[in-house]
């Protein structure tokens, strides 16, 4: 049962690799001006997948996603109905959540807060 999971775990990623790839192409192409690398080469992916909108559109950004969120919510439902262990350690998981809502709303706003600056700092440096 193990092999069958890394298996489908692989071949999960595999299937949302080019979405994610397209994803951070968006983000990276802005941080530079246009003929600066990597700016340049995340502009030209973003363009190869707009030229092809069935394969880039449909088929890496709707289709295979779709797919990812099909075969990974049935597998996730046959592991929660099938593993006990699994049902008690998100038992104990949501306990220890609960124990310490304070320290996870503090290190969520942490993490929140780190990431505006990112954008922000972003944003400064390439305007």
């Amino acid at each position: 049962m193990n092999k069958i999971k890394r298996t489908l775990a692989a071949t999960e990623l595999l299937l949302v690799l080019p979405a994610a790839l397209f994803m951070a192409a968006l983000f990276v192409r802005n941080l530079q001006p246009a003929p600066y690398e990597p700016a340049q080469t995340a502009r030209r992916l973003v363009e190869w997948f707009s030229a092809r909108p069935l394969l880039g559109l449909d088929v890496f950004l709707i289709a295979m996603p779709l797919a990812v969120i099909v075969l990974g919510s049935a597998s996730l439902l046959h592991g929660w109905r099938s593993e006990p262990e699994l049902r008690r350690t998100a038992r104990e998981t949501l306990v220890a959540f609960r124990a310490h809502l304070s320290t996870v709303l503090i290190a969520g706003a942490t993490l929140m807060a780190g990431g505006i600056l990112a954008v922000v700092a972003l944003h400064v440096i390439t305007d």
